[in-house]
């Protein structure tokens, strides 16, 4: 009988646990030294120093102003004469401009040929010669409905919208939408008195009996000649303009 020999095992060795790296603190940020609060009292009597100190200033100049008047005086007299000529000079441009606009003569070729945020602002300067002195370009983006508006020299209010073909009368008609589209907003955001569609094109056949409906007035191509052309301003062109405001 052979005896079996037990082999011992021997158990398997852990590894040892590895600790976990420690962590520096990271070293705390230097506080600035605090300040010196001064004594109230010697803050008070800072500020007092300053205030005789200003005050000592101020009778040394009220004294030199009292000893050399005439340099103040002399002051005085040259911004005088200053303003009085700026004022001249804005004169005389006002003048020169409106003399510019007076004389402002536009054929219908010349128009032709603008692009239509040109026809806006002729059409602008045609009022203004007319008397509109605060005739403004306003079309653009969100222009609701208004191209140029403007107040004559009665008191109305006038809103234009321009519409400008490159063709001329061989160019698409303006129609009926065109002259609703203005007719919304017209009055009711713009307060117009006078309502007003220009183009240097045609109308459709529908728009002249629309214009009547609305209290619209169409200005075309042969009237736009006209106007542009000479020198009568554009509600005596036109038929049936609204009475003059009260007090204008």
């Amino acid at each position: 009988m052979t005896r079996h020999t037990r082999t011992r095992r021997t158990p398997a060795r852990r590894p040892p646990a590895r600790r976990a790296p420690t962590r520096r603190r990271a070293p705390a940020p230097r506080r600035a030294p605090a300040r010196r609060r001064l004594p109230r009292h010697d803050d008070a009597l800072g500020r007092a120093g300053l205030a005789v100190l200003a005050l000592a200033l101020l009778l040394a100049l009220v004294r030199w102003l009292a000893a050399h008047w005439w340099v103040p005086l002399g002051l005085a007299l040259a911004g005088a004469a200053a303003w009085a000529w700026w004022l001249r000079r804005r004169a005389e441009r006002t003048r020169g401009e409106r003399a510019r606009q007076r004389a402002l003569r536009l054929g219908l070729g010349t128009l032709d040929a603008l692009d239509h945020r040109q026809f806006e602002y002729a059409v602008r300067d045609l009022l203004r010669r007319d008397g509109c002195l605060d005739a403004e370009q306003v079309g653009g983006a969100n222009d609701r409905g208004a191209d140029v508006l403007a107040t004559d020299p009665y008191g109305r209010r006038w809103l234009v919208q321009c519409k400008h073909r490159r063709d001329g009368a061989a160019g698409p008609a303006v129609g009926t939408p065109d002259l609703q589209r203005v007719n919304g907003t017209a009055r009711q955001l713009h307060g117009a008195d006078v309502v007003l569609v220009v183009t240097n094109g045609r109308f459709s056949g529908k728009c002249p009996e629309l214009a009547g409906a609305l209290r619209m007035h169409l200005v075309g191509r042969e009237l736009l000649g006209t106007w542009a052309s000479g020198s009568r301003p554009l509600w005596e062109l036109l038929p049936r303009v609204p009475a003059p405001r009260r007090g204008a």
